[in-house]
């Protein structure tokens, strides 16, 4: 209880160790001195400072230690005393003192090392509240919400969805963020395109993405192959590749292909099918003249390359009871393997492969 006589003290919420603050003004010579002269007699220190054009003006971006027991009204009035209008005062993260471009491309090399975390990385990047992906046709990227929403494309099929309640997003923090899509885009379709195999033997061997017109030299696959091949990918006696497969082969729903290119015969085949449940399904195919030469081995690391580009970590395969042919390649490509209690097709084993951690 107060003695008689004192005043009872007032506990003052903790003040953070810094706020973001943002001022829109006129881009008028002495300006932004003023303001720092204000945040002065707060005993506010400036920590960092961006200028983000807009129209009509500057939105000055100020990340700053306040004095203790500032209140952000103080403050706030402080600003509009000098002609300007105070349109966020926020806390602020030690990461927030990094310039934006380095901030920026420190984003991209999260997002490229882990696809799965770009919608993660973009909520850094532009301060947002939420980004949340979702199918193209719900994106409608015409409703802004007043600048407080935007929508960045991921191709035909998805967008990421962005939100931020503490202040409507300007023109170049849009413009920054949608360059860092592009790039990650342009890093994804790189991670698909063509490779050559380094062997000590100079054959010169490309990995590649498979096309409807590879059906042909698909087709002369199957043809060279044995039958005890053809079954240990099948589970089922067939000599010949329909027709009506091969599309399905080189193009499968929802999935990829990855042709081995020897000159101009495919001598190997990958196929790697994102699953509605989560993971992958893979199945390989080398044929008999190139196996034990590490085709299969590329072709499999090569899937779980495409596949960790989408964020996928765990993969399935099916395989015959007792063969151990597709466990072995899954060693030498790097992968950690364990039985699966489901039954494979026929009959056989399933199989779950892990990419490394």
């Amino acid at each position: 209880m107060p003695q008689p006589g004192r005043t009872a003290a007032v506990e003052e919420p903790a003040t953070p160790s810094a706020w973001r603050v943002r001022i829109r003004m006129h881009d008028h010579p002495g300006t932004l001195a003023r303001i720092a002269i204000r945040l002065a007699d707060l005993e506010c220190n400036i920590l960092g400072l961006s200028v983000l054009p807009v129209p009509g003006g500057v939105l000055d971006e100020i990340v700053l230690r306040p004095a203790t027991g500032l209140p952000r009204r103080h403050l706030a009035d402080a600003i509009r005393a000098e002609g300007c209008e105070c349109t966020a005062i926020i806390d602020a993260d030690v990461h927030e003192l990094v310039d934006p471009s380095s901030s920026t491309l420190l984003a991209a090399r999260r997002a490229i090392d882990d696809p799965a975390r770009l919608a993660d990385v973009l909520k850094d990047v532009l301060g947002a509240d939420v980004v949340t992906l979702v199918p193209a046709a719900e994106a409608n990227p015409a409703r802004t919400e007043s600048g407080h929403r935007a929508v960045f494309e991921l191709g035909a099929d998805s967008a990421l969805v962005a939100r931020r309640q503490w202040a409507p997003f300007v023109q170049l923090e849009l413009t920054r963020a949608e360059a860092l899509v592009t790039l990650l885009t342009a890093a994804v379709r790189n991670v698909a395109g063509p490779v050559v195999l380094d062997r000590p033997d100079g054959a010169a061997i490309v990995l590649r993405k498979g096309v409807p017109g590879d059906a042909d030299a698909v087709s002369e696959l199957h043809r060279r192959c044995s039958m005890a091949t053809l079954f240990r990918r099948y589970h089922t006696g067939m000599r010949t590749m329909p027709r009506r497969r091969l599309h399905r082969l080189l193009v499968p729903p929802r999935g990829t292909s990855v042709l081995a290119v020897f000159g101009r015969e495919v001598i190997g085949l990958g196929q790697l099918i994102p699953l509605m449940s989560g993971g992958a399904e893979i199945s390989l195919l080398v044929e008999d003249a190139w196996q034990r030469q590490g085709i299969g081995t590329a072709l499999l690391a090569r899937l779980a390359v495409l596949a960790e580009a989408q964020g996928i970590t765990e993969l399935s395969a099916d395989s015959l009871a007792g063969d151990d042919a597709l466990p072995r390649t899954a060693a030498r490509a790097g992968l950690r393997t364990e039985p699966d209690m489901e039954r494979g097709e026929e009959g056989g084993a399933k199989l779950r492969l892990f990419l490394p951690a």
